[in-house]
């Protein structure tokens, strides 16, 4: 039996720490969209396609780091992960093209998968006692939810005070700050590297065969097409669409005085709600069936898209969507990396989710790429929001089926 450990160790409080500023940087790239566009007059699905590429990147990157974690150490995967999200930060900061950017992001991408939830949910995994294991994946989750809030607000402000180029700098440096938290990512041994090389294919092997790990992959991916596209396309609909703030309303009264300010303010109120959400959902996830819950999430998240493009676009609606859509937005995660760990063990956790998490990724790539190509053949994302609603209706019937029961895959 395994011995109980608190719930905020070391670990977690690292990898809190590590996500919190990943997200922050990567959740603020939908606030560059217009002065990019602007400076360059660049066609809006040109951005709409740098981040989808480096949406891609990161699902390709999330196994290739998760194997990395596994066979050379986590530390070190995040130290490679961190590098290449500087390096990509800093080269997109010197882009003038469509091309050169979507080629940057490429290496953006795979810093945000070697510092993001593949690998450090992994080792936080590991490091959590059973009984404590769906708490502490959803605290992770929700750090990333807390850089969400103060990562589109501070680019926001950067941007008032410098250019969208110096920006990106500045974000490089603060990813790399993140490395200071190292010394405490300290999780339990891995095993021999004899032992890792015999038994993979084994268990990867009997995840492939299992139908229920390809319902949890196909199910994954309107997670990855609703949250990027909102992250990428919210803050430039709302700029556009909604009408100007009266300087009497409830928001000019509390500094929201601009469409593009009331952009920002939504993706860190998503992030606010989804803090709450995800904690939530670790808490369910421990007394209740994981499959369940992830199909109410989904049916929720499709239930308000549905009303939101429905009815009249508004300050209000915009904040009721955003609390509303942020209490289910990365709820998903530590339902479905807790289902891989209780199916497939914690010992391949970070590989398994990693290649789950490639379909979010396709899902995000699309979302992203079809909100810019949608709006530049329709000049609105109303088509695009119906795919949404569409796709999660799919995902919440498409979890009922999984069986939660343990597999125990045997050494080859």
């Amino acid at each position: 039996m395994q011995k109980s450990t608190p719930l905020f160790t070391p670990v977690l409080i690292a990898g809190c720490a590590i996500m919190l500023i990943s997200f922050a940087i990567r959740a603020s790239f939908g606030v560059f969209q217009i002065p990019i566009a602007e400076e360059f007059g660049w066609l809006r699905v040109e951005f709409s396609m740098a981040i989808a590429i480096q949406n891609l990147a990161w699902g390709i990157g999330q196994p290739i780091f998760g194997m990395l974690a596994e066979r050379i150490g986590d530390r070190k995967a995040i130290v490679m992960g961190a590098v290449v999200y500087a390096l990509g930060l800093v080269l997109s900061s010197t882009a003038v093209t469509p091309g050169a950017l979507q080629v940057y992001e490429v290496l953006v991408g795979f810093g945000i998968a070697g510092t993001g939830f593949g690998v450090i949910l992994a080792v936080v995994g590991r490091a959590s006692s059973d009984e404590n294991r769906s708490m502490s994946l959803a605290i992770a989750t929700a750090a990333g939810s807390a850089g969400q809030v103060v990562g589109p607000p501070l680019a926001e402000a950067l941007l008032s005070v410098m250019s969208w180029q110096m920006v990106f700098v500045a974000f490089a440096a603060i990813i790399l700050s993140a490395l200071l938290m190292l010394p405490l990512m300290r999780a339990p041994e891995p095993i021999s590297k004899p032992e890792l090389e015999e038994s993979m294919g084994a268990i990867l092997g009997k995840a492939f065969r299992d139908p229920s790990y390809t319902l949890i992959f196909l199910g994954f991916f309107s997670c990855g097409y609703q949250l990027a596209f909102v992250t990428a396309h919210f803050p430039a609909f709302v700029t556009e669409m909604c009408g100007p703030i009266a300087s009497g309303s409830v928001l000019h009264g509390i500094g929201i005085t601009s469409t593009s300010a009331l952009g920002a303010a939504a993706i860190a109120v998503i992030g606010v709600a989804n803090i709450a959400g995800t904690l939530t959902a670790g808490w369910l996830g421990k007394r209740y069936s994981k499959k369940y819950l992830l199909a109410a999430v989904y049916t929720g998240r499709t239930i308000i898209a549905a009303w939101f493009i429905m009815v009249p676009m508004t300050p209000t609606t915009v904040l009721l969507f955003s609390v509303g859509m942020g209490s289910l937005w990365l709820a998903t995660v530590p339902l479905t990396s807790g289902l891989i760990a209780h199916l497939y063990g914690l010992r391949y956790m970070g590989t398994l989710y990693g290649i789950v998490f490639f379909s979010h990724q396709l899902g995000s790539f699309l979302g992203v790429w079809l909100g810019g190509r949608m709006y530049d053949i329709y000049g609105n994302y109303t088509a695009v929001w119906w795919v949404g609603v569409g796709v999660g209706a799919f995902s919440a019937l498409v979890h009922l089926p999984v069986k939660e029961n343990r597999l125990k895959p045997a050494l080859a």
